[in-house]
This record gives C-alpha cells, structure tokens and sequence, in this order.
C-alpha cells in the first residue's frame, strides 16, 4: 500500500521542509502500522512525537548528530527526526525484515539530500540490530506496542504494530508487567548502552495507567525519568486496541484508564504544549471523576461514543 504525505500539514509546519520532501511518498509494508494521514489526531508521530521533536530542538538550540527510532513501521517517524532533529546519522529497527527494508526504501528516496545522511538499519529485536554500528544516539524515539497478540495468533497474520510476541526470556518486574508496559521496560534497558551524553530516550506512551507508573518504570530500568510533554488522542483502531485492553483487564492486570473524547477536550483545552509536561499530574487529576475502565471505555465505545487516552511522552536519561 502506498500514501501520499503532505509534509506541511502533516507536521504542522510554518513553511515548506528543509531536509525532506514536500510531498512525501511512502510505501507500507504489508505487518507495518498504516500512518493515520487523513486523521492527524489520530497520528502518534504527526499528533505527539512532532510537537515533541520540536520543544527537543527548541530546548537544545541547535540540531543533534544521530536519532534513531525502534519500531519504526513506514520510516516516517525517521523522517520526522530528520527535519525537525537536524538528525545527520539516523538508526531504526523493526522486528520483519520486510517492514525494515521498505522503511528504508521510504527514508532514502524521501529525502532530498540522502548523501547528506548516514543510516544504520536492521531488523529485529528492539535496539539490537544496530547494535554493531556507531551506537551512540542523541536522541531514541520508541512508540512500541503494549497488547500481546492472542496465543493463537501469528505474527504474519495482521498488521502487528499495535501487538506484539509476549514471551520474553528476559525477567521482567512483576509492576511493569502489570501496567503492560514489557517492551518499553526492554528498550530502556536497552538504550542505556546506545545514548550519547547528556542524550535521551523518549517514549510515546498512552496513559492507560497513572503517570506515576511511568516514572517508575523509568527508575526500574535504571534511567532518570519525567513527563516530557502531555497531551491526548482519540483511540485508534479503537475496537481491536480497547477491547484488548479488557481481556487483559479481565485476567487481573490494570485497571486501565480511559476517557470519552469530550472530557479529554475540555481538560486540554488551555495547556500549551510547552507547559503540559510540568502540568501532568495536575492535569490526571483533574480528569479523574471522568475516568473509565477498559471494559467501560469499550461499552461506551459499542454504544456509539468517541474514547480517547492521555499520552505521555516520557523523557528518560542516564543517572
């Protein structure tokens, strides 16, 4: 499948893009997450990791040498380090060898210098396919799925990106499993080993559970942890990923929070982005006699309501 991007719209940006195409033409793989393109709230890289991005560059002042993306799907999220990073050497993984090699197909020809740029790729498992290049990175981007796929499901049988394989040899702490956040514990781990100085990890979580869990979870993998920035969306894919959620809620992990699309709207509705990571908490509070759980959020989602989720994008460094 193949979809047109309008850069200028996609990334809300003021002029035409410096370092990638205008118009970009992106090819996706058949087990890759289809960008929300037509529905941009609905987007994790155009609707949280973009206006992310750029409070990144905003904050350093000047553009950064390596980012590097796990999971990246279509590659769009490296482009979109590309232009608003300044990124000049860029590392992604996938778990499909398919996935990864159209991602970079979709990388090279959307660039518009790509001599310019040095990449690193390989598919896999979460940062180890790069794990034999230059391995240091300013900046590691991670919006890793958190629903396990059904024991009866095969990997090759759906697009993937909002599950993933939950076997696991590596132990992993009984909190973090319970909020469902395995792979993200992993790929902190991880990226202890793959971060420059003073570099960052940021990961793009739903806030499904309390803020507060986050934070932990970025002290259990051994990094220093804080809400970068805060914000909503509506639930994408809501059937599949809601009533996932319950089925988990349902074997006794969780609860899980969600919440109609109004009341995330109105919470929101004076919160700068600047402002909204120093402002978490006070904002998950203010938002807790609206909460639902999974099993709620999908009874009201059957009855014809718009459910969203809170997301963080949690900002995570070395100690």
């Amino acid at each position: 499948m193949s979809i047109i991007v309008d850069v200028k719209k996609y990334l809300a940006l003021d002029s035409a893009p410096k370092r990638i195409k205008e118009f970009l033409s992106i090819d996706v793989a058949d087990h890759a997450y289809l960008p929300k393109v037509e529905d941009i709230k609905s987007d994790w890289v155009a609707y949280i990791a973009a206006p992310a991005f750029k409070l990144i560059r905003e904050s350093l002042g000047k553009d950064i040498e390596a980012f590097a993306s796990i999971g990246t799907g279509s590659g769009i999220d490296v482009l979109t380090g590309i232009e608003l990073l300044g990124a000049k050497r860029v590392g992604f993984t996938d778990l499909q060898k398919s996935v990864v090699a159209t991602a970079a197909q979709n990388v090279r020809n959307n660039i518009k210098d790509f001599k310019s740029i040095e990449f690193e790729f390989g598919n896999g498992d979460l940062l180890q396919p790069i794990q034999h290049g230059k391995r240091k990175y300013d900046v590691i981007y991670e919006n890793l799925p958190n629903v396990p796929l059904a024991s009866n499901t095969k990997i090759e049988d759906k697009r993937n990106s909002g599950h993933y394989l939950e076997k696991r040899e590596e132990p992993i702490p009984q909190f973090v499993h319970e909020q469902m956040l395995d792979l993200h514990y992993l790929a902190l781990k991880q990226a202890r080993e793959y971060l420059a100085n003073n570099g960052a990890v940021y990961s793009t979580l739903g806030g499904r559970v309390p803020l507060s869990a986050f934070i932990k979870l970025g002290e259990l993998a051994g990094l220093s942890s804080q809400i970068f920035t805060y914000s909503w969306k509506v639930q994408a894919e809501p059937k599949d990923v809601i009533s996932g959620y319950a089925t988990q809620e349902e074997a006794g992990l969780g609860p899980f929070h969600f919440y109609r699309a109004k009341d995330l709207q109105k919470a929101f509705a004076s919160v700068p982005i600047h402002e909204s990571g120093c402002r978490a908490f006070e904002i998950e509070k203010s938002l807790e006699p609206s909460k639902l759980t999974a099993s709620e959020a999908y009874e009201a989602f059957k009855q014809g309501e718009i459910i969203g989720h809170t997301v963080a994008v949690l900002k995570s460094s070395l100690k």
